[in-house]
């Protein structure tokens, strides 16, 4: 089963059939401690050093800060020049700005070859522009919160060729890893009807540039 999202410490991985491809990039929290420059060219070399991996977990975001700095706009935009000049998929954070995101991404739709807007907690309304950018989403844990009513509506909506899951977690254990993404596969089959095979597939659609696959 495809894990789209977890951790481990500080690097991000994607698990697909067995097989866990990494991901690296410097989120936006950092923004203002790195220099742009440098930590592009820090995520260059990584990747240049290996075909198997992505860019990722990088973006924007208003969690942690009441609005984008420009300090996040910039490192995005230097990391999405890497994915786009080297090919790679990118694993992307938009924290309540998911259409701030999108609008940075755009631009890059057809060099960069697919997106994963990791953690997808907005209007379901953005899906046509999603897929247009060769996006897909992955939804999490809070799919078993049966307050959460409103992101159940989200999860429904999006179009099961889209749709992945994550644990997004840093599990002490792979055990306690697998068990939380089969609860998760579980709820969100049992809200969309969406199999594992769809999933599986979305998954490989989103790493296919990665020669590991």
């Amino acid at each position: 089963m495809t894990n789209a999202h977890f951790h481990k410490g500080a690097e991000t991985f994607l698990s697909y059939r067995g097989v866990e491809l990494r991901f690296v990039g410097f989120h936006p929290w950092v923004a203002g401690e790195v220099d742009c420059e440098s930590a592009a060219r820090e995520v260059r070399e990584a990747a240049e050093a290996d075909p198997c991996t992505g860019i990722g977990e990088v973006g924007l975001d208003r969690l942690k800060v009441k609005s984008v700095t420009p300090a996040q706009r910039v490192l995005f935009d230097a990391q999405l020049r890497v994915a786009a000049d080297l090919r790679r998929p990118v694993v992307l954070h938009g924290a309540r700005c998911w259409g701030e995101v999108l609008k940075a991404v755009r631009p890059f739709a057809g060099r960069i070859p697919a997106f994963l807007f990791h953690g997808f907690s907005r209007s379901g309304g953005l899906m046509p522009d999603i897929e247009a950018v060769n996006g897909f989403v992955s939804v999490g844990k809070a799919v078993l919160n049966d307050h959460a009513v409103n992101y159940r509506e989200l999860v429904k909506g999006i179009p099961h060729g889209r749709l992945l899951i994550e644990t997004d977690d840093d599990a002490a254990s792979g055990s306690e890893r697998d068990d939380l993404l089969a609860s998760i596969f579980m709820k969100v089959a049992e809200l969309t009807g969406v199999t594992e095979a769809e999933m599986d597939a979305n998954a490989f659609r989103f790493i296919q540039s990665l020669t590991a696959t």
